[in-house]
Order: C-alpha cells, then structure tokens, then sequence
C-alpha cells in the first residue's frame, strides 16, 4: 500500500486553493469580458496606433512599443474593473438580483461571504491606484473610477434615476477608454501632435453610450424589478424603452463612419451591426434575446473603436 506524502498533500490542497480563489476573483468580472475589458483594450491599442499613424514620422519602433504594450493595457483595464464590479456585487439587493439574473456568480453561489468581499474590494482598489499611479499610467481615470463606482454602488445612484444611471456609465466607459489610450501610448502621449482627434473619438464614444447603454438594461428587467433599481425600461416601459434605443441606433451607425473618415466597407458593416441591434429589439424579446442582442452592441462599439485606425484601409 502507498503511503501519501504529507508535503505532497499539502502543496495539491495550496494550489487547488489558490486555483479555487483565483476563479473567485475572475467570477466577479467573467461577464464583463465582451463588455469592458476586450472592447475597451481595443480602443486603447487601435487608437494609440492612430494617434502615432497620425503623426508626421512613420517609426515602426512607436508602433511596436504600442504592441507591447497591450498586456499592461488589458491589465490595467482588468484591474482597475475588478473592485468596481465586486462593490456592484456585494450588496444584499445585488445577491439578490444576481441570484435570478447570474446565480453562478461569487456571492449567490457563496464561494465568498459579502464581508468577504468588501475586504476583497478595498485591496483591490489599492492594487488599482498602485498599478495605475506607479507603474501603467492612467492614474486620474483610476481614480474617477472609484470615485464613480462608488456613486454607483455604495450610493445607489445607479438605482433611483435611469438618467444619472447612464451619465455615470458613459463616464465609466470614458475613463475606461480614456485610461486605456494612455496607458497604451505610455510616455508617448506627450509627443503627440493631434490630441485632439483622441480627446474627440472618446467624447463620441461617450455620447453613443450616454443615448444607447439602457440597451443592458432590457435583459435583466425581472432581477432589476425585485432589486427596486429604476432603470430605463422599468421607469418609461419595455416598449418605450426599445424605441429609445433603436431610433439613435441607425443615427449613430452613419455618424460614426462620417466622423472617423472611413470607406464604403467599415461604413456597412457600422450600418448592418446597428441596424441589427435595433432590429433584434423588437423582433427577440425575452431575457435570453435581450442579453445577446446586448453583445451585438458591443461588437458593434468594437467596430466603431477601430474606425480612427481603419481609416487610411477601409
């Protein structure tokens, strides 16, 4: 008969341990992947290359710095989300939501106590600020993301007015965006020669999630309904709340592409995309629908991250 080793049994319990709190922590942001933190690495990366293709020198050594730097741009993105949605997590009305919406998540599925996770939160804030302020950049959008999240969340105001609810998201996705860029050029952005168009594209971007972001809210009506958050389609009805998204949708869609000076190509596949969008809401209205009508949006928004640099291509 085989004896087990005790170094042996303890070293399997330290790594199934550690892989166990690792899936923890990545449960809190797994949603969010098709959501944040690729749409808004894309956005930093493809529009730290526009900035430079901008520029009056063509220097293959910028472009490969920019791609260098994608895993500190994703990172950063990650990081800087994490005890933001942790926050968004961890209240008994969230439990409670999520336990109808996304019951495989930390708190509903009790992996983690929420006292738990308010300890998880505030390390994680730190972490957030030390990596932005020493190490990445992007230092100030850091920090307006946990001055809004704490709005947010600890506050309640993405509860009680659908209007403040979607001025802070696009501000959300602003310092995303925006923190994103920086840390992606790094040293470089202040070299460049035309900020302008930067600072531009993100207010465009943040003026189609400021008009059309209640399109998250249409697959999670019932969890938000038992929550008493007063989102856009609880407070003006589900019909309403369509028209208010599909009608910006198409404006939005030729706007882009117009604005960012691209070709015929990028021009349909922005007009397809947004028009799918808008389509699909009255077509598929379950919850199920909702939600994947919601990653049509994101690939749409990806799309139009990209414009600045397909430009010259497409």
């Amino acid at each position: 008969m085989t004896v087990a080793n005790p170094v042996h049994q303890r070293l399997c319990l330290y790594l199934r341990t550690v892989a166990s709190s690792l899936y923890t922590v990545w449960l809190f942001t797994a949603n969010d992947l098709q959501t944040i933190i690729a749409p808004s690495a894309i956005f930093g990366i493809t529009n730290a290359l526009a900035a430079l293709i901008a520029g009056s020198t063509e220097n293959s050594t910028q472009y490969l710095y920019i791609i260098q730097q994608i895993p500190t741009t994703i990172c950063w993105v990650w990081i800087n989300l994490l005890p933001l949605t942790i926050n968004n997590q961890r209240s008994p009305s969230s439990i409670a939501e999520d336990a109808i919406n996304k019951p495989w998540r930390a708190l509903p599925s009790k992996r983690l106590s929420s006292a738990q996770a308010k300890r998880l939160m505030l390390g994680f804030y730190a972490v957030a600020l030390a990596y932005s302020c020493f190490y990445s950049g992007g230092c100030r959008q850091s920090i307006g993301l946990i001055f809004l999240g704490t709005w947010y969340n600890s506050y309640g105001a993405g509860d009680r007015n659908f209007v403040v609810r979607n001025i802070i998201n696009a501000l959300g996705y602003l310092c995303f965006n925006s923190g994103a860029v920086e840390v992606a050029l790094g040293p470089k952005l202040a070299t460049l020669e035309d900020k302008r168009s930067l600072q531009l594209w993100c207010l465009v971007v943040t003026g189609i999630v400021l008009t059309t972001m209640q399109v998250q809210d249409m697959g999670d009506q019932e969890g938000d309904a038992k929550r008493g958050r007063l989102t856009l389609p609880l407070a003006i009805g589900d019909e309403t709340a369509r028209w208010s998204i599909a009608l910006p949708m198409p404006v939005w869609g030729i706007l882009c592409p117009l604005l960012a000076g691209v070709g015929f190509g990028m021009t349909a596949v922005s007009c397809v995309l947004a028009v799918a969008v808008a389509v699909r809401l009255f077509l598929w209205k379950d919850a199920a629908s909702d939600q994947r009508t919601f990653l049509v949006w994101n690939c749409w928004m990806s799309v139009v991250y990209m414009m600045p640099l397909l430009r010259r291509y497409a």
